[in-house]
């Protein structure tokens, strides 16, 4: 099978960030002071191809760790309501893959917002790029430590937004990231956001796991 449009999107945006790279000039690099980051990122793409691996489907787009090549990043990749039913992008700390197995996300868990088909084409892009400065904002205090990631997975029926954390169990942890990240989304009080462990998600007999806490 041939690559998709999001595919060869991405790999002309990745050839236009690199050429665009290359073409500064040293004495602007030099007058260019960049704002680093606390952490340093990496962005993930999960196609939805069902004649490949669920590894083979997740692949890693690149890696930052300043404002600036944040933007540029952001303002090259298409954008997330506009992905293929089934495609993912995730946001994670530089070494934890966006996989419940990681080690740092084993015990684990995260919070999730789900958004109907509608919300797609009218709130989606907003509240991605609100999580993402979340993430690299480090907007959760002290308990912005325990943050791992963020996942935006695009569905039939109903997309859905998360924040992953490392730790399930530190009630106080994921609650100093829950709230705040309900109120920089400006969801309406009566829409509720939930948290789930991995634990409980990898082993729920149904479609739906428990929820540990609600916003």
């Amino acid at each position: 099978m041939g690559e998709t449009a999001v595919e060869q999107h991405i790999e002309r945006n990745e050839e236009e960030v690199k050429k665009d790279e290359g073409t500064v000039s040293k004495p602007s690099q030099e007058l260019q002071v960049k704002h680093p980051l606390q952490n340093k990122w990496a962005l993930w793409f999960f196609k939805n191809d069902k004649t490949k691996s669920w590894a083979s489907n997740l692949r890693l787009i690149t890696k930052f760790d300043t404002v600036e090549d944040f933007w540029a990043i952001y303002n090259h990749i298409q954008l997330a309501s506009k992905l293929g039913v089934g495609c993912d992008y995730s946001l994670f700390k530089e070494g934890i893959q966006p996989m419940w197995e990681d080690e740092r996300n084993r015990l684990g868990g995260r919070w999730l917002v789900n958004l109907n088909k509608s919300q797609r084409a009218q709130e989606l892009d907003r509240l991605w790029l609100e999580t993402l400065l979340c993430l690299i904002g480090e907007a959760f205090g002290e308990a912005s430590d325990d943050v791992c990631g963020a996942v935006v997975n695009i569905r039939p029926k109903a997309d859905k937004l998360a924040v992953w954390t490392a730790h399930a169990n530190k009630q106080d942890t994921v609650m100093g990231i829950g709230k705040p990240f309900k109120e920089r989304l400006t969801l309406p009080k009566m829409f509720t956001i939930s948290y789930e462990s991995h634990m409980d998600t990898a082993s729920k007999s149904g479609s739906m796991s428990k929820s540990k806490f609600t916003i």
